[in-house]
C-alpha cells in the first residue's frame, strides 16, 4: 500500500484533512472482505505531533536561532530525518502510511517518491488549497489564543477561528511568513508530485468523501499501478554461472593456457590457433592470429591478459551485452589479442 503526503501552507487544515483520510481509510480496510491470513493492510499517520516536533525546529529568524544553525538548517534538517525515519520503518506493501506535515520542499517529496518506489509501493501527493489571507488569520487566532490569560473570558470566535483546532501549536509571525515565502507548490506534471489530488477550505464532507474515493481507487482499487523499483539501482546479473570476476579471470586464462599448448604442438611459430568458443557449446572455433616467424611467450600473453582484465573488470564496454557470458568474454579476449599481436608485428 501507498505514501500519502499531505502538503499545504502552514496552518492552511492539513493536519484535520489527515486526520479525516485516516478517518476513512480505516474504514475502508475495515469494509474489506474477511480473511483467514492477517489483515491485507495496515494504517499509520506520521505527522511533527507523533514525533514530538515543535514548529519552532522551522523558525530560522535570527532571534530563535545562531547563524551558523541557520546558515545549515540544522534542526529543519533534523526533523525531516525524524519523519524520514518513522514512514521508512513502517513502509510497505501492506502498509497504508499518511504523512501529515508542510512536506513544502519539492526535493523532499522527491526524496519520499524514491522511497517509496523502492519499497514497490506507490505514493500520491494530497494538497490542502488554502488562501493566504486565511491561513494567516488561523495562526493569528492561534497566537491569541495562546497569549489570552486563562482567566479572561475569550473573546467571541470568528468563522474562520470556528474551523480551526484549538489546541494546534501556532507558528511565530516571522516563521510562518517564512515558510509561506520557501513554499514550492506540487506539480502534477513531475512524477514525484504525481498523482495529485486537491481538497480546499470550503469543499464540504460530500466533495471530500468523492476525491478520498478516486485517491483510494488509485491506490488500492483499479486504477493501481504496479510499482517497480528503478533499473540503475538493481544489481546486473552479469554472469548466470558464477561471479562475474571469477569467470572473467578463468576464461583469459584458459585461452592463454590453450595458445601455450597449441604453440608447443607445432614447430614453428606464428601461424593461426583455433581455440573452442565455449567449454560447453558447439559452434565455429575461434582463430587467434600469431605474429608469424615467433613464438608468444607466457609472460606476453599474461600481460596482455592483465590488461584485458584491468578494462573490463566493471565490463567497461560491454554494458550493452546485457548478461556477459563466458562465451562473449572469450570472443573479446581473442580479439583483443588479435589487435594487440597486430600492432607489435
Amino acid at each position: 500500500m501507498p505514501l500519502i503526503i499531505i502538503t499545504g501552507l502552514p496552518t492552511s487544515g492539513k493536519s484535520t484533512r489527515a486526520a479525516q483520510l485516516h478517518a476513512y481509510l480505516a474504514e475502508r480496510i475495515a469494509a474489506l472482505p474477511p480473511s483467514p491470513s492477517p489483515p491485507p493492510y495496515r494504517l499509520h499517520l506520521v505527522s511533527d505531533e507523533s514525533q514530538d516536533i515543535p514548529r519552532a525546529v522551522y523558525d530560522l529568524s535570527p532571534s530563535q536561532l545562531p547563524a551558523h544553525v541557520r546558515s545549515a538548517n540544522a534542526s529543519e534538517k533534523d526533523a525531516r530525518a525524524a519523519l524520514y525515519g518513522a514512514v521508512k520503518r513502517v513502509l510497505s506493501p501492506r502498509d497504508v502510511v499518511v504523512l501529515d506535515g508542510l512536506n513544502y520542499i519539492k526535493g523532499w517529496r522527491y526524496q519520499l517518491f524514491c522511497e517509496a518506489k523502492n519499497a514497490r509501493t506507490p505514493s500520491a501527493v494530497l494538497q490542502v488549497g488554502c488562501s493566504q489571507e486565511r491561513a494567516r488569520a488561523v495562526n493569528e487566532a492561534r497566537l491569541r489564543r495562546r497569549d489570552t490569560p486563562t482567566t479572561t473570558e475569550p473573546a467571541p470566535a470568528t468563522d474562520t477561528e470556528q474551523d480551526d483546532d484549538d489546541t494546534a501549536e501556532p507558528y511565530a509571525p516571522s516563521n510562518w511568513a517564512n515558510l509561506v515565502f520557501r513554499y514550492e507548490e506540487p506539480n502534477p506534471m513531475t512524477r514525484w508530485d504525481s498523482p495529485l489530488f486537491t481538497l480546499i477550505w470550503d469543499d464540504d464532507a460530500h466533495q471530500t468523501r468523492q476525491v478520498f474515493d478516486q485517491l483510494w481507487d488509485v491506490i488500492a482499487g483499479d486504477a493501481k499501478k504496479v510499482v517497480r523499483p528503478n533499473q540503475s539501482t538493481v544489481q546486473r546479473d552479469k554472469d548466470p554461472g558464477g561471479d562475474y570476476l571469477y569467470v572473467l579471470e578463468r576464461e583469459t586464462q584458459d585461452i592463454v593456457k590453450g595458445i601455450l599448448e597449441k604453440q608447443q604442438q607445432g614447430e614453428d611459430g606464428g601461424g593461426e590457433v583455433s581455440l573452442p568458443r565455449s567449454r560447453d557449446e558447439e559452434g565455429a572455433p575461434l582463430v587467434v592470429e600469431l605474429p608469424a616467424g615467433k613464438k608468444i611467450g607466457l609472460a606476453q600473453l599474461q600481460r596482455y591478459r592483465r590488461a584485458f582484465v584491468a578494462l573490463n573488470r566493471g565490463g567497461i564496454g560491454l554494458e550493452a551485452v546485457g548478461k556477459l557470458a563466458a562465451t562473449r568474454l572469450r570472443e573479446s579476449f581473442v580479439g583483443y589479442l588479435n589487435d594487440a599481436f597486430d600492432k607489435d608485428g
